[in-house]
């Protein structure tokens, strides 16, 4: 037990990452900020809005009181949000979670963390370069260019849809089906991230200003066709209906984290990734606040069920004009979401490399660019092959259940540090301890308890694969074990 949960501490961490410093540090709170909203903002707002306010047959609706769903979850991920602050502060290296989980809870955990956050970043990426594609085609269909659906499709879809496979080529007898649009923009970023972080934080701070625009008009343009009577009555289901609004809107908040991964590329990151954090996090909260009572404002809420409800809106006030621009507005939002994610996951491979996890190539940085060009490829290959044949369902609650399990770690990981190391400078605190971990891990549990069984199963061959590689490869070539080792034999 002792051998599979040896951890790091956090002075032989730092002093690593300070042998390495191979990344170049140039974002400041202003660009950690845009990062996080880049992550953050997507196809949640624009989206799952409205499957949680107008329900499905599986969940009731939150209804007007979709507000207050958006101010739970907010808070819940605030309790995380805050523990991540004080160990970014304090463990100030891109293996975000993993990291963190090395210092205080040992390496299998970290392990299975560091697994998990492929689910998380690589997983969920596919499944918003998959959305991505939807929207893109539709918005290519209000332009009046008709994308071929054999050339955007995934191939669950094409299998239970005989026109898409009618319409397809084929090669020796088997239909040609896979989702161009998915590839090729999940092919574009990898370009982009290659390049250098410079130029990654200034092409995301460029489509948070278009996202955040396209929400401001639609917000600004929408007061004028509020309609009181559509917030009557508020909770038209309850607290269930509340409670079912928050856990789908959960999912618009995930992203935060992935600043994290950026703590090798900040100029000052116990100063600013809190910031970056907590930033984020609360400029979102008032965003979705906002747009959530003008949206169930302008539409009664038993007509959103909808996967364009922001722009269904426009078009009942006859807003066609606006209703595109709405549409634009979420291909760049996904845009900004598939950047960041693809920004994070690289960094994560890159540490496991560093602790001997992975192999040493992950490691590997650009001579020019200063970016971990060989983990940036695998990502982007992997995730480009994904999205091309891979359906949004199926993805979906596999990211979910990653993103849940990092958090709860992260939760913990305060506690034991506290326990540990009670006296240690840290540039951030997370207040009231216990108290404020302690809710964060309930908060996950039941947010856990909350995913269908079908993702318990998926995630469990995830974790069986994941400690399969740890025992073959991980846990032999771990350079912590290799000190140890070298400290007892010096000993002897």
């Amino acid at each position: 037990m002792r051998f599979l949960f040896r951890a790091k501490t956090i002075d032989s961490i730092v002093a690593e990452e300070r042998r390495g410093g191979e990344l170049k540090r140039t974002l400041g709170p202003v660009d950690l900020i845009l990062l996080g909203v880049g992550a953050i903002v997507g196809a949640g707002i624009f989206a799952l809005v409205g499957t949680a306010a107008a329900g499905d047959a599986l969940r009731p609706g939150a209804g007007p009181a979709l507000v207050v769903s958006f101010l739970l979850t907010g808070l819940a991920c605030t309790l995380t949000a805050l523990c991540y602050a004080e160990l970014a502060a304090l463990v100030p290296i891109s293996g975000s979670a993993y990291t963190y989980a090395y210092a205080t809870l040992g390496e299998v955990i970290a392990w299975i963390i560091g697994w998990d956050l492929i689910l998380e970043y690589a997983v969920g990426n596919i499944a918003v370069a998959v959305s991505w594609s939807g929207y893109f085609c539709e918005l290519l269909r209000g332009c009046g260019v008709e994308f071929p659906r054999w050339l955007a499709s995934d191939l669950r879809t094409a299998l239970h849809t005989p026109e898409i496979l009618d319409q397809a080529p084929r090669m020796f007898g088997v239909p040609i089906v896979f989702n161009l649009p998915a590839v090729a923009i999940v092919t574009l970023l990898t370009g982009v991230l290659l390049v250098g972080i410079r130029e990654s934080a200034w092409f995301n701070a460029v489509m948070v200003a278009i996202k955040l625009a396209v929400l401001g008009l639609f917000v600004v343009c929408g007061l004028f066709y509020v309609r009181p009577e559509n917030w009557q009555p508020f909770a038209p289901n309850g607290w269930p209906g509340i409670q079912a609004g928050a856990a789908v809107v959960f999912f618009a908040f995930i992203g935060f984290d992935a600043v994290s991964t950026t703590a090798e590329e900040c100029r000052r990151p116990s100063r600013d990734l809190p910031i970056g954090i907590l930033g984020s996090l609360a400029v979102c909260t008032v965003i979705y606040v906002v747009v959530a009572a003008v949206l169930t404002g302008m539409v009664p809420w038993t007509q959103l069920n909808t996967a364009e409800p922001l722009s269904v809106a426009m078009r009942v006030a006859q807003l066609d004009w606006a209703a595109g621009i709405v549409a634009f507005g979420s291909v760049v939002a996904h845009t900004a979401v598939l950047l960041v994610f693809q920004l994070g996951q690289p960094r994560i491979l890159m540490s496991m490399s560093r602790d001997g996890l992975l192999p040493p190539v992950f490691s590997r940085v650009h001579p020019r660019f200063r970016t971990p060009y060989f983990a940036t490829l695998v990502t982007g290959v992997f995730v480009a092959g994904g999205a091309a044949l891979a359906s949004l369902e199926e993805m979906a609650d596999l990211c979910n259940i990653g993103t849940l399990s990092a958090f709860l770690i992260v939760c913990l990981g305060i506690l034991v540090l506290r326990r540990r190391d009670p006296h240690r400078e840290r540039p951030f605190r997370t207040p009231w301890v216990p108290v404020i971990p302690l809710l964060g891990v309930v908060a996950c549990l039941w947010l856990l308890a909350g995913l269908p069984y079908l993702a318990w199963a998926r995630f469990a061959v995830w974790l069986a694969v994941g400690l399969a590689c740890y025992a073959v490869y991980g846990q032999r070539r771990s350079r912590l074990a290799d000190s140890k080792r070298g400290g007892d034999s010096s000993k002897a």
